[in-house]
This record gives structure tokens, C-alpha cells and sequence, in this order.
């Protein structure tokens, strides 16, 4: 069980009081009187209330992680689309929801995508991530914004944490080289200037020409039109005002000109499509905190993001075009804990987003939304039992300044979740959760041209979960066990039919239930006081059928892109000398479209790889050189139908701490 020592600094508002006690939010331990906090990492994610994943850095290192997108491969339930490549769009799904129901979190702060939906986990480096957990219904923590409560499935990403223990700077720099034309460095810029304000600043910058070669119909070819020139640039401060009070804020820049990889079809490997993203967000979040039990979260946002998007090849041009999206974004939680068991927490959020574009045949009625989330939450808590209940309320004014307008909607969204720990002296805990939730209908889905319908519905959600977590200890190895299964159901999904060739449109005709059961197992053993063996693994089944009318041909069939059974494994081995990792994951054979059309299965596939690594110290100051040995067995392999993925490639790493 790892332990993390930080300073009171760290920590001013979580606790103020000068006697141990068990915050209710976090189930840590805070003893002030010592001036630190011992904080057990690990325990929240065993007493969840919800199924609740985590990989920090050490994990993540372990494992042989190299992305985002490596990263979800190890997490259960999560289906990922890739489009290939280091620039390819990176989207995740979590047990049959699409990625539109999935959020993500960046530093406690929802990301938005109010045109599509999707979130693009592409855009995100893993260098700058301190650790990803994936919480599946309503977690343990009551102190958020509503609107991580209205998903069924939520990311969260957190970035590396501000330094607290000295007041000296701290750099780092790294460097990366890999197959087909990737470079890519990096550098942080961090320091704690007095007890009450600490600051850092990032960038990086990558470039890939993704040239891979693939094959195809019995043919070796080169991918075409796949490269990419990205940055990215972050600037963080965290400020203890007092005991009480802190201020903490983040701005975030990232530019994007890549170019999009067509579908490869018939030999046939021709396209010109691009695209240029830019995206700026600024974020503020403040904490108070007093005596009496009471305190307070404000977050603030304001998010703007511009896509330039064209195609020479289309006649006249008539696709390019240019989108703009806005959103500004407040929320504010207040939490009352009268006791050690009982917590209550009330949290309110407003969203305004619109959307414009520079071609009146795409979203030509420049739409705009109010966004209105409130959720009550209740929390009790003691040794071996707890419980939360939450009621959501969610409510959505669409208009529009050119046209009609979608219609609005409002719904009540209540979830219960609860842990019961079964021995008192062991821990094996089983827990049961039932979440409601919806899904408004994206810009796209309503204005798109000939495809968006005003008249759509909002997807409704019902998520069913009953799961057992053992920890303790098998003859040298401490183990950790989950097991989870579940029973989901969507009704009025919104599905894109054709009214002709050129024409289609979205409407709620889509019924899907989902089975599934997701199991992880991690050991770890202590070799030696310097040698240590790790082994994770994890298995996911899901089931997910189309149920939307009985006499279609098509009924029960899976859902497109849903395979029926993945998992991942690791195997790491560190020790003073040379620390090794190999790594597999594997996903059965999907379809590319809910008819199981000929030629639509899409092959299962195993992908091996394998990380070396090693760091020497010199004083304070630290070198970390990496090696990474990715698709082991040059396996051809698709994710989404007829974008291949890489073969066999490299990476190799130089890391530099001061």
C-alpha cells in the first residue's frame, strides 16, 4: 500500500481543526498536529460505493504505458476508437454507452464538445499526468459539480501536482524519438516560492509524418496524408490565501495542424482532408473551509475552440469550412459534514454554449444552450457501511439565432449507490449501485445539415451494477481483486437513418441492453528491498444488443465497434540494475456497423509489447532513459474498419530532473 507524505500547505482547506480526524469526502486520515497528512491512495478505490479504476504514474510506468490511448487499454469496460497513428482521433466509450454519454475530467473540470459530443483524448500527454481513474455510476466523493453527476461514465485525468516539499525550482525536460518521423520534447517549469504560492508552466511540442506501412488485400502499402505538427502549453498556480481559503487556477493552449488519413478501401489510399484545431480554456477554482463543518467549491471556466476543416478533392470545395465554439461555465458546491458519518452536499452549475460556422450548409442556424445542472447528495459513512443517494436535476433551454430551434428539456435523474464491508477484520467489501441518467442531443445531431433533427428526444439511461473488491494478501504478493457485473438500458437512442443517398437524419428509435461483466486482478511482490515483481491484468464481457424492434432481422445483434470480450495484462520487473515490462492487450472481433453487413467484421487481434527503462541519480538530479518496443509481433490490426493501425515501432525516451 503506498504512501504519500505531503506538507499542511498542500492541504490548508480540506481540514483545520488540531485533532485527527476522517474526512468524509476523501476517507483520509488528516492528523494536523504533526504538520503532515498521510494519504492512502489506494484505499478509495476498495470501499467505493461505484466501480472505481485508477493508474497513477508508477502504474502507469510499470505497465509500459507510452499514451493516453495505451493507458485505456488497461482500464475494464472501455471501448476505444483510434484512428491510427500518433495524430489519429483518439474517442472512448465506457460499457456500450458512446462516447457522447462518457465525459472526462480534466483537473475536477469537465471537458466540453458541444458540436459532436466526442472528446478527442488524442489532444492530452501523458507526460504532463499525474494519474487517470475511471468511475463508472456515482463515486465515494460528494464534493463536485453537478455536471460530473449527469454522465453514466466519467474520465478523469489529473495532471502533475504543484511541488510542496521545498522552495527550490524544479525543471524537466525530455525528449522523445520514435518510427516513422516522431519527435517530440517536453518541458516543465515548477517551483513553491513561499508556503502559500507555488507556480509551474509546460510545453511540448510533437511531430509525426505516421507513414507507417500496413497490409491490406495481400498488398504492402504506405500510410498517406497522416501527419501531424501539435503544441501544447499549460500554465498552473496554486494559492493558500490562509487556513480557510485557497486558490488554485490553470490556462491551457494547444494547437493542432494534422492531416486526416482517409479510409483505405480496395487498394485505394488517395486523400487531401485536414484539419486545424485550436483550443483555449482558463480555469479558476476556489475552496473555503470553516469550524463548523461547512465549505464551499467554485469552479469557473470559460473554453473557446476553433476546427478549420478542408477537403480539396470535394467538387467546388463545398465541405470547407470553419467552426467556432464558445462555453462559459460556473458551478459552485457546498458541502455540509455535521459528523464523521453523515455528509450533504448541494452543487449548482450554469453552461452557455453556441456554435457558428463559417458555411451556411453545415450548422447554418448559429444554435446557442443555457445549461442548468442541480444535484442534492446524501452520504453516511462508518467502518463497514456506506451509502449515497443523489437527485440530479437537469435543464436545457436550446434556441438559436437563424431557424428553429431544438426543443428544451428537463428531467429528474435520481442514482443510490452503497459498500458494505463483509468481515470486519478483512478487506472484502460488496457494493450495488443503480444510476438514471440522459443525454441531450449534440448541435450535430440537431442542425446538422441534412442529417440534424430539431424534434429528437434525449437518450435515457438506466445502469444497474453489483461488484465485490478483496484486498489482502497471497502467500508474498499483496493482491487487489474486483469483480463487477451489469445491466444497462437505453431507450430513444438517437441513431442517423437514411431518408436517400445524400440525405439522412437522426432520430430516437434505438433500444440497446448491455450485459457485461468486468473483472481486474493486481499483485505486487517484494523481491527485495530494491527488487519488486508486479502482475495486473484485467477482462471485460459486454454484451450489447440491439433491442430496438423485435421482427428486424437485426434484433439481439451487437452493437457496432462493442466486442464481446477484451483484456490487458502486464508483467513488470523492476530492480537497480535494468527494469523491464512486457504488455499485451486483445479485443475479439467487433462489426463496423449494427447489421453485420459482408465485409464489416473487423478481426480480433493481440498486441504485445515491451518497455526497458532505467534512472541514474546524480545528487538531487535524475536521468531516466526509456525504451519501448510497441506491436512486439508486427501484428496488422484494425480498431476502426480500414484504418490500419502500425506495426512494429519504436520509442525511446531521455528524461532530465533538476
Amino acid at each position: 500500500m503506498k504512501r504519500v507524505l505531503v506538507t499542511l500547505s498542500g492541504w490548508m482547506m480540506i481540514s483545520s481543526v488540531a485533532i485527527a480526524q476522517t474526512d468524509t469526502i476523501t476517507n483520509r486520515l488528516h492528523q494536523l498536529e504533526g504538520v503532515t497528512i498521510t494519504e492512502t491512495q489506494r484505499k478509495h478505490t476498495v470501499t467505493s460505493t461505484a466501480p472505481l479504476h485508477l493508474l497513477d504514474r508508477k502504474d502507469m510506468l510499470t505497465m509500459g504505458v507510452t499514451d493516453i490511448a495505451d493507458a485505456l487499454h488497461r482500464l475494464p469496460g472501455i471501448t476505444l476508437r483510434d484512428y491510427g497513428g500518433a495524430g489519429g482521433m483518439k474517442t472512448v466509450s465506457v460499457r456500450g454507452f458512446g462516447a457522447k454519454h462518457t465525459g472526462v475530467s480534466y483537473d475536477g473540470v469537465m471537458l466540453s464538445e458541444c458540436q459532436s459530443g466526442e472528446i478527442d483524448l488524442s489532444r492530452y500527454s501523458l507526460d504532463n499526468v499525474e494519474s487517470i481513474s475511471l468511475v463508472i455510476g456515482d463515486n465515494d466523493d460528494i464534493f463536485i459539480p453537478a455536471r460530473q453527476s449527469s454522465v453514466p461514465a466519467i474520465l478523469n485525468i489529473q495532471t502533475l501536482r504543484l511541488p510542496t516539499a521545498d522552495t527550490k525550482p524544479h525543471l524537466t525536460t525530455q525528449v522523445k524519438f520514435g518510427s516513422f518521423g516522431y519527435i517530440s520534447p517536453f518541458l516543465r517549469y515548477e517551483q513553491n516560492f513561499s508556503d502559500k504560492f507555488a507556480f509551474s508552466a509546460m510545453a511540448e511540442y510533437t511531430y509525426a509524418k505516421n507513414d507507417y506501412p500496413f497490409e491490406l488485400f495481400d498488398k504492402t502499402d504506405y500510410r498517406t496524408n497522416n501527419r501531424m505538427s501539435t503544441g501544447h502549453g499549460e500554465l498552473n498556480f496554486l494559492w493558500n490565501i490562509n487556513k480557510m481559503n485557497r486558490l488554485s487556477g490553470k490556462m491551457y493552449y494547444y494547437d493542432n495542424d494534422r492531416q486526416l488519413p482517409g479510409v483505405v478501401h480496395y487498394n485505394t489510399n488517395v486523400c487531401q482532408e485536414s484539419l486545424h484545431e485550436q483550443n483555449f480554456f482558463g480555469q479558476l477554482l476556489y475552496q473555503t473551509h470553516n469550524h463548523s463543518g461547512w465549505s464551499l467549491k467554485w469552479h469557473a471556466k470559460f473554453n473557446w475552440h476553433v476546427s478549420d476543416y478542408e477537403d480539396p478533392l470535394i467538387p467546388n470545395r463545398n465541405n470547407d469550412a470553419t467552426y467556432w465554439q464558445r462555453e462559459v461555465y460556473t458551478s459552485a458546491a457546498v458541502l455540509y459534514t455535521p459528523s464523521e458519518q453523515w455528509a450533504f452536499d448541494y452543487s449548482a452549475d450554469y453552461a452557455f454554449n453556441n456554435l457558428s460556422s463559417s458555411s451556411p450548409r453545415t450548422v447554418d442556424s448559429r444554435p446557442y444552450r443555457h445549461t442548468i445542472l442541480q444535484s442534492a447528495t446524501a452520504k453516511f459513512h462508518n467502518q463497514r457501511l456506506t451509502v449515497l443517494g443523489r437527485l440530479l436535476y437537469s435543464l436545457y433551454l436550446n434556441d438559436a439565432k437563424d431557424g428553429a430551434s431544438a426543443r428544451n428539456m428537463r428531467r429528474l435523474s435520481p442514482s443510490i449507490s452503497l459498500s458494505y464491508k463483509l468481515l470486519p477484520d478483512y478487506d472484502f467489501f460488496v457494493r450495488a449501485s443503480y444510476k438514471n441518467i440522459f443525454r441531450s442531443p449534440t448541435f450535430n445531431e440537431s442542425y446538422y445539415f441534412h442529417y440534424g433533427s430539431t424534434d429528437l428526444l434525449p437518450e435515457s439511461t438506466d445502469q444497474f451494477n453489483l461488484g465485490l473488491t478483496w484486498k489482502g494478501k497471497l502467500s508474498a504478493f499483496n493482491c487487489q481483486l474486483t469483480a463487477d457485473g451489469y445491466y444497462n438500458h437505453v431507450k430513444d437512442m438517437i441513431v442517423a437513418v437514411p431518408y436517400n443517398m445524400f440525405i439522412w437524419t437522426c432520430v430516437n428509435v434505438g433500444k440497446v441492453r448491455v450485459l457485461g461483466l468486468d473483472i481486474t486482478a493486481n499483485s505486487q511482490w517484494q523481491m527485495t528491498k530494491n527488487q519488486s515483481l508486479v502482475l495486473s491484468g484485467s477482462y471485460s464481457y459486454q454484451r450489447a444488443e440491439n433491442r430496438t424492434n423485435p421482427t428486424s432481422p437485426f434484433y439481439k445483434y451487437q452493437i457496432a465497434y462493442i466486442p464481446e470480450h477484451s483484456g490487458s495484462v502486464a508483467l513488470g520487473w523492476e530492480n537497480p540494475w535494468l527494469s523491464l515490462s512486457l504488455h499485451g492487450s486483445s479485443i475479439c472481433r467487433r462489426w463496423a456497423n449494427n447489421q453485420h453487413t459482408d465485409g464489416s467484421m473487423i478481426d480480433g487481434y493481440w498486441d504485445m509489447g515491451l518497455t526497458v527503462w532505467h534512472t541514474f541519480q546524480w545528487g538531487h538530479q535524475k536521468l531516466e532513459a526509456r525504451f519501448d518496443l510497441k506491436n512486439l509481433f508486427d501484428t496488422q490490426y484494425e480498431i476502426v474498419h480500414f484504418y490500419p493501425m502500425p506495426g512494429r515501432s519504436w520509442q525511446i525516451s531521455f528524461k532530465y530532473l533538476i
